[in-house]
């Protein structure tokens, strides 16, 4: 079991809206369309349908969880699976995350954590996470000093105020002083060591899915705060025991429903029309609503926009429109006829090693998995390549299937019984300079709201935490129209940890 919501004394609440305690308090309950199930449609929803608004769901899937969703397959021989997108970190960080799925497991006892995830790199040197202190700062000096690719005299060697932004995070400021830089070119500048740099931040870096030289130096400002010196809850993480429709989202949708939602998997929206006194949202039919909730994914946002000319005003659909796609990755999910080696982790990041960014062995953490393992001898192994240089999926899962052998040398031997592998170009891309065009939550359209990991919020979160916390930002604009009371929202501390560093930063500036 994992605490649900954080143990650190420092996290900030911001407060919920006030209102009323239930929109069935209203002379009228409002009616709301949700276009979007992943993690920040969910939320969005999750929020509205807490407060007795009339929420309606509409998923062009045929799954909720969006990136995070999952979805019945089979195996040559017949064998059911549930295939996904591949393994995703659940931080101790994405409070308003673990808010969400506290609704169906209070105690989140569908997730587990894992004792550690090392970091390889391409002359097999290992960087490891676990047992490491949690106090900000202690934390990122213990685990230079203990790395086998960072020394006492790369630390030193450290340009201490080119690398002040990293210790004096705060948002949006830290993007109006890093935006106009790659993230490559950041970690040239403060002298960071090469070898280092592949490994710790390269990896996080990737997790954007984007080359470090297309990643916005402050989006690595704002992981290195969000993980390192920002929280305590330390740089460790938790899986879901099940996959993720067990786990996460059929539950979900249960509580949901409960709750007069109405859901509509397998069915995209075509587009929205707003009218004087009500939005039109075209699905199949027609149906209105009273306010809309745009969760998509970045082209699917792009492209509902575009089809809809009546929304938002000019500089609000250019916004949208310039939102950028990250390449493609690939996702590749092997049924081995042997168990890899009892030694390998659940998890291992390889980002030195292209094309492959990392390793699961789903079977020492996921009960499918596991299931299957048990009654055949084998092991289910995932492999991932993130912002990939070619779109030939054949050749770039041979070239993963390659390093794999390389890496666990007794998967050479091992004969795929079952394999599955995934193409997707739909992660934003946060690059240099994006920043202050970004779309928010609100818009210039009353009754319309956007969530989403690629939608501007004003507080230190990314990835997965992003998406829910924009969705709780889009139920709470709502809920505020309406006089209706609204959610908190969680987040590390939107600053620095220390505050003498921070006191610095306003006089160097000056002084450049």
């Amino acid at each position: 079991m994992t605490a649900p919501l954080g143990r650190d004394r420092r996290l900030v609440t911001h407060p919920a809206p006030d209102g009323l305690d239930s929109a069935g308090r209203l002379d009228y309950r409002p009616r709301v369309a949700v276009v979007g199930a992943g993690i920040a449609g969910l939320t969005a929803a999750t929020g509205l349908a807490e407060r007795g608004v009339e929420v309606t769901l509409y998923e062009r899937e045929d799954h909720l969880g969006g990136r995070v969703g999952g979805w019945p397959a089979r195996l040559p021989d017949g064998t059911g699976v549930t295939m996904s997108r591949g393994f995703h970190a659940f931080f101790r960080q994405y409070y308003n995350l673990r808010a969400l799925l506290t609704r169906t497991d209070p105690r989140l006892e569908r997730l587990t954590p894992l004792a550690d995830y090392p970091l390889l790199d391409a002359h097999g040197r290992t960087d490891t996470f676990g047992g490491l202190p949690t106090t900000p700062l202690l934390n990122a000096f213990a685990f230079a000093l203990r790395s086998p690719t960072f020394r006492l005299r790369d630390l030193l060697a450290l340009d201490g105020r080119a690398a002040l932004p990293l210790a004096t995070v705060h948002v949006p400021g830290i993007y109006e002083r890093l935006d106009n830089l790659d993230a490559a070119t950041f970690l040239e500048r403060i002298n960071f060591p090469e070898a280092a740099r592949h490994l710790a931040f390269e990896v996080f870096s990737r997790s954007f899915f984007a080359d470090p030289r297309e990643l916005s130096a402050a989006e690595l400002a704002v992981m290195f705060h969000l993980y390192f010196l920002g929280s305590n809850e330390g740089l460790l993480f938790d899986v879901p025991t099940e996959p993720f429709p067990q786990a996460l989202w059929t539950p979900l949708a249960e509580y949901l429903t409960a709750r007069g939602m109405t859901i509509h998997i397998g069915t995209a929206v075509e587009n929205v029309e707003k009218s004087p006194c009500a939005f039109h949202v075209t699905a199949g039919s027609t149906v209105e609503f009273d306010a809309v909730v745009l969760a998509c994914e970045i082209g699917g946002l792009r492209s509902l926009v575009e089809a809809s000319p009546g929304l938002g005003t000019d500089a609000w659909r250019t916004s949208v429109a310039g939102l950028r796609s990250a390449p493609g990755f690939l996702v590749r999910r092997l049924w081995l006829d042997r168990a890899v080696d009892a030694s390998r982790t659940a998890f291992i990041g390889t980002g030195s090693v292209p094309p492959l960014d990392n390793i699961s062995v789903l079977d020492r953490y996921e009960s499918e998995a596991r299931g299957w393992a048990r009654r055949t001898g084998g092991s289910v192994v995932e492999l991932h390549a993130y912002a990939a240089t070619t779109t030939d999926v054949e050749i770039l899962a041979k070239q993963m299937d390659e390093r794999l052998h390389e890496i666990y040398p007794e998967t050479t031997a091992a004969r795929a019984v079952g394999e599955i592998t995934l193409w997707r170009e739909d992660c934003p891309l946060f690059g240099p300079g994006g920043f202050a065009g970004r779309p928010t939550v609100t818009t210039t359209t009353p009754g319309l709201v956007l969530a989403g990991d690629g939608i501007r919020i004003d507080l230190p979160v990314a990835l997965m935490e992003r998406a829910a916390a924009t969705g709780w930002a889009a139920a709470n604009a709502l809920l505020t129209g309406w006089g209706v009371a609204g959610h908190p929202i969680r987040s590390v501390p939107n600053h620095g940890r220390l505050t003498p560093l921070d006191r610095l930063v306003p006089w160097l500036e000056r002084a450049d």
